[in-house]
């Protein structure tokens, strides 16, 4: 079985997101607020550029289990990542009142934050950890 690559370590926040332009960092940080409060867990760096919080368990059917985030969010060329672990397809509903996005499987792309209605990202990323965490329960 292959190993993640993607692994939760001590690699410095702070040090990462200050190697992003002001106006990408100033979102960054709101982004990292909202996470925060969402999961009442500290920020960690997942791999060389993923900010995550909170860990849940999963196991799938195969048998294969692990540790990964509740929530987390990525800084990228292109766009702000955001990885809700609840799945994008149940949020349908907040997704038609968010603003200019895309959606990928498992993630949330916004280029940024004044593209979309913060009080429904908010929500959205309450709503994905609360369902998390019911689920690893």
């Amino acid at each position: 079985m292959a190993e993640l690559k993607t692994k939760l370590n001590d690699a410095s926040v702070e040090d990462f997101l200050n190697t992003f332009p002001e106006e990408t960092r100033k979102d960054c940080l709101e982004i990292l607020k909202m996470m925060k409060q969402a999961t009442k867990a500290e920020p960690k760096m997942w791999g060389a550029s993923i900010i995550g919080f909170g860990t849940y368990r999963y196991k799938y059917a195969s048998g294969r289990e692990g540790d990964w985030m509740q929530v987390g969010f990525s800084p990228r060329k292109q766009n702000l990542t955001l990885y809700l672990m609840s799945g994008i397809e149940r949020h349908a509903a907040l997704l038609k009142k968010l603003g200019k996005h895309s959606i990928g499987k498992g993630c949330l792309y916004i280029k940024r934050l004044e593209d979309v209605d913060k009080k429904i990202l908010k929500e959205l990323v309450s709503e994905s950890v609360k369902i998390t965490k019911a689920a690893s329960k």
